[in-house]
């Protein structure tokens, strides 16, 4: 499943046969104008292998097609339901930044530059030597989340003025959360020829959970509501499939004061068929 530009509720599984087992994955995703703005100018790619975010920026011209070129381009450069490759994704990348540069290059824009952000994760074959691993990647201040079934991680770094001054000790945190300076950021797809892209390989093993979402969520809920959320609709029996869903929904109640996206992917990584062995 994609979306660029619309609003959209999705639920989805895939299984992927490995030579060293079976991938089992299942995800939700939803993209939600919010409460506030007449226009999504968040896009979202939910469909195995590659999972994310592109947020269009809504201080520079057409922002909501920016995150669409970004969601034509990973649809023209990836295979769908079949493990993807580092080299790939990078590619995918980079072909999105310029393809977004391009969109600057048009008559009716003028002198305005198109922008978004792009985060997300990618189920990879790293080689040989290598084996299966999650790619995450992340330009802009667009997040992604670890969760384990109980504690959530924040694995991306905002690329962001408040979270600059945070890193050099001159703010808090906590005070990054209400800067009048929390919307300026500092890299996006479509700023520069040249992209810099933080890029994590975390080895695929047993049960692992990653959530992708948009500044809208951050911005309503705090890493403990979205811990209480993840909580409560992971559970077997809640229905491990709403979770996208539980989590703008809580964010719209809280004022959805921008365009809410939210990807949740769940893998499961088991035995060969007929080995004998049981999964983690």
């Amino acid at each position: 499943m994609t979306n660029a530009g619309v609003d959209v509720v999705v639920n989805g599984e895939s299984v992927l046969m490995l030579p060293t087992g079976v991938v089992r994955l299942v995800f939700s995703a939803r993209s939600d104008v919010g409460s506030v703005r007449a226009v999504n100018e968040d896009s979202v790619m939910a469909q195995c292998p590659v999972f994310l975010v592109a947020d269009g920026m809504g201080g520079h011209a057409r922002g909501d097609l920016a995150s669409q070129t970004v969601i034509r381009v990973f649809d023209e450069h990836i295979e769908a339901d079949v493990p993807s490759t580092p080299e790939r994704i990078l590619d995918a990348i980079h072909s999105s930044n310029d393809a977004v540069r391009d969109l600057s290059a048009v008559d009716d824009i003028g002198a305005a530059v198109s922008g978004t952000t792009l985060a997300g994760v990618a189920f990879v074959d790293a080689g040989e030597n290598e084996g299966f691993h999650w790619m995450a990647f992340n330009v802009g201040d667009s997040r992604i989340y670890t969760w384990d079934g109980s504690a959530l991680e924040q694995l991306s770094v905002d690329h962001s003025a408040v979270q600059e001054m945070v890193d050099a000790g001159l703010i808090t945190a906590e005070a990054a959360e209400k800067h009048p300076e929390r919307n300026v950021i500092t890299r996006a797809i479509g700023a520069d020829e040249f992209v810099d892209t933080d890029v994590w390989l975390l080895s695929a093993t047993g049960r692992q959970a990653f959530l992708v979402c948009s500044d809208g969520l951050t911005k309503e809920l705090d890493s403990d509501d979205i811990t209480r959320v993840l909580a409560a609709h992971t559970d077997a029996a809640e229905g491990r499939g709403n979770v996208a869903d539980a989590l703008v929904d809580e964010a719209i109640a809280r004022g959805g004061r921008d365009n809410i996206t939210v990807v949740f992917v769940e893998s499961l990584l088991g035995p060969p068929p007929g080995d004998g062995t049981h999964s983690a």
